[in-house]
């Protein structure tokens, strides 16, 4: 029988403290959030490994340091609504639930976003709403949003994400460059994103973040 708490306490102190992870609601919530029950049924024994969890069709659940220094980075406050797009299973969701005053999960595949509602709902994750939508529209009909986190990579940022981000909140991505992943805070000041480097990182990029192709004869 796999002792899950045991293992979830190994992450947080063999991968996320010592990716410079201390904020104590990180912890806690890292701590407290059964990740095994957010990843498919027959990777639930390699959901505390530290790598992204497949979840089929090239999607992912991000690796538990790379989602840690993202929501380091972003500093959810307990009084902030959060949207949280490409949840997947929700174990991202779940996390944020601990922070955020409510968050709004976004998942365009419905048959992860009927297995997040109720996993969610298994957590007792009362202060989440997911949305069955494409996830390059977000959930306009929520926000604007103090904070935006995505939970896969991007080429590019869609203006209807960037405009549901409120005046002076806050928006965390993993930009991909080649083989090559840069995770990037924005803050929103006078109705424009600024970026600024946050740390190194990789990861699929999700349906609908895909840079536009030129077109060469």
């Amino acid at each position: 029988m796999t002792d899950f708490a045991k293992l979830r306490t190994m992450m947080v102190d063999t991968q996320v403290r010592p990716s410079d992870v201390t904020k104590f609601p990180i912890i806690e919530a890292m701590l407290t959030v059964a990740r095994e029950n957010f990843v498919p049924t027959a990777l639930r024994d390699a959901a505390y490994v530290g790598e992204h969890v497949a979840l089929g069709n090239g999607r992912v659940a991000l690796d538990p340091r790379v989602l840690a220094k993202m929501l380091d980075a972003l500093d959810i406050q307990n009084d902030e609504l959060v949207l949280d797009i490409g949840v997947g299973l929700g174990y991202s969701s779940a996390v944020i639930a601990r922070m955020a005053q409510a968050v709004i999960a976004v998942e365009e595949d419905e048959a992860l976003a009927t297995d997040a509602a109720t996993a969610l709902a298994d957590a007792g994750a009362d202060n989440v709403v997911v949305e069955t939508a494409a996830l390059a529209a977000g959930a306009p009909q929520h926000g604007p949003y103090d904070v935006v986190v995505l939970q896969g990579a991007v080429e590019d940022v869609p203006a209807a994400i960037l405009g549901q981000v409120k005046e002076g909140g806050r928006i965390c991505a993993i930009f991909l460059e080649g083989p090559l992943g840069i995770a990037r805070m924005g803050y929103k000041l006078n109705g424009d994103i600024t970026w600024r480097l946050a740390f190194n990182a990789t990861a699929p990029v999700l349906p609908g973040f895909e840079a536009e192709r030129a077109f060469a004869l």
